[in-house]
């Protein structure tokens, strides 16, 4: 047989199967109660709504268009609409700040991309998002810790960059109910970032995809909107804010957007056109017309069914596990992230749990870039109701309290 491997760049030898994308198959076993898969409740998507939307669109004047093949930047109406939406985030821009592309996920993969050359550096949070970590290991950098910030300075960043071989060349953070931990990043750490990132000149990307899913608490300007109001205007700032409409409307269309300066903006069309040529038209158009009609019903409508489950899982938390354990408390958000003691593995636990208790969930390290974290544990609630929590959280409890007494 050939072999493969002396043929594949470089960059192959970093890519990995997700951990996530593998537990999903596990929704399909009626005996497993999982709390593996952070992704919507299919239940909750307005199918409806959609359905009478693509009628519309098929059956209207633009049917042709909906069927071409359309602009790389994207759909004039959906990119009007969510200059709208983003203004009212505090961010004022125009459809020239935005770009559609398929889903947040090519949105980080074209960042890495654009940023990334090998050997140089990402500021990540530590845990962060697998996926991003997927999309900028392809192009070969090397990560450096960006929370906790603490007092380093910031040429420590930039010296153990260039000792490496590269520069540091963005901070990534997810402000708001991060996965993989639910938390969210206070304003004050949210300005550090920025003063960082103007220390070092780099850019900022602010993943935002699930911004609109607060439960409690006030909301915080995403971060381009406190660098709009140190700079003055859009075009002069470094932050690339990564929308997504899969937490709220629909995954399954796979649309999302960058809201950035122009500049920036204009070379990302650039990667669009070489890559996909544009994201689905009528996908689009689908969504230009659901968004103006339907977007805060149905976010309002996903808020309460997910905050019922935060507050169950909370609750069973509490009640069930056993002593040595923490988890966080997130305002909003799909995922609760649980720290178990020092001596536990969560690719061991999980491995055990399928086969005793039934429940799934992910194994914390995946979601480490230097592979530590291993006793930490993703637990999603959007996809299961109350009385699963209750009894998936039971189960994983005694399963946690006999791993603690084997200690």
């Amino acid at each position: 047989m050939l072999d493969w491997e002396h043929i594949f760049a470089t960059r192959a030898t970093r890519m990995r199967a997700s951990e996530i994308r593998e537990l999903l198959k596990l929704l399909d076993r009626p005996e497993i109660i999982s709390f593996a898969g952070g992704i919507p409740d299919p239940a909750l998507f307005p199918k409806e709504v959609f359905a009478a939307a693509y009628t519309r669109v098929l059956t209207g004047p633009a049917a042709g268009t909906a069927l071409q093949y359309a602009v790389s930047e994207g759909n004039l109406a959906l990119r009007t609409w969510l200059a709208g939406y983003m203004a009212s985030l505090g961010v004022a821009c125009d459809a020239s700040n935005i770009i559609i592309t398929s889903g947040s996920q090519q949105a980080l993969d074209y960042i890495g991309k654009l940023f990334l050359s090998p050997g140089d550096t990402a500021l990540v949070n530590w845990p962060t998002y697998l996926g991003a970590l997927q999309a900028f290991n392809a192009y070969e950098p090397r990560y450096d810790r960006l929370i906790p910030l603490g007092n380093r300075p910031a040429e420590d960043f930039a010296t153990a960059a260039r000792d490496a071989g590269g520069a540091v060349k963005f901070a990534y953070a997810s402000a708001d109910f991060a996965n993989p931990t639910g938390e969210t990043l206070d304003r004050a750490t949210r300005e550090k970032i920025l003063d960082l990132a103007d220390t070092l000149d780099i850019a900022v990307i602010e993943d935002a995809a699930y911004q609109s899913l607060r439960y409690d608490g006030e909301a915080i300007p995403p971060m381009l909107a406190l660098d709009i109001a140190r700079k003055g205007h859009i075009n002069d700032t470094r932050v690339l804010y990564c929308g997504s409409f899969s937490k709220t409307l629909s995954p399954g269309l796979r649309v999302g957007w960058i809201c950035a300066a122009a500049p920036v903006i204009s070379k990302i069309v650039l990667l669009k056109q070489a890559a996909d040529l544009n994201t689905s038209t009528i996908n689009q158009m689908v969504l230009a017309d659901v968004a103006e009609t339907y977007f805060d019903t149905q976010v309002a409508t996903i808020k309460a069914a997910y905050r019922a489950r935060r507050d169950a899982m909370l609750k069973a938390l509490d009640t069930h596990l056993p002593a040595g354990c923490s988890w966080s408390k997130p305002d909003g958000g799909m995922f609760v992230w649980v720290t178990v003691p020092e001596g536990l593995d969560g690719a061991t636990l999980l491995a055990r749990s399928l086969e005793t208790v039934k429940v799934a969930f992910v194994p914390g390290k995946a979601f480490f870039a230097d592979g530590s974290g291993g006793n930490t544990l993703r637990l999603s609630f959007s996809c299961a109701n109350e009385a699963q929590i209750e009894e998936g959280i039971s189960r994983l409890g005694k399963l946690l309290t006999e791993a603690i007494a084997g200690l």
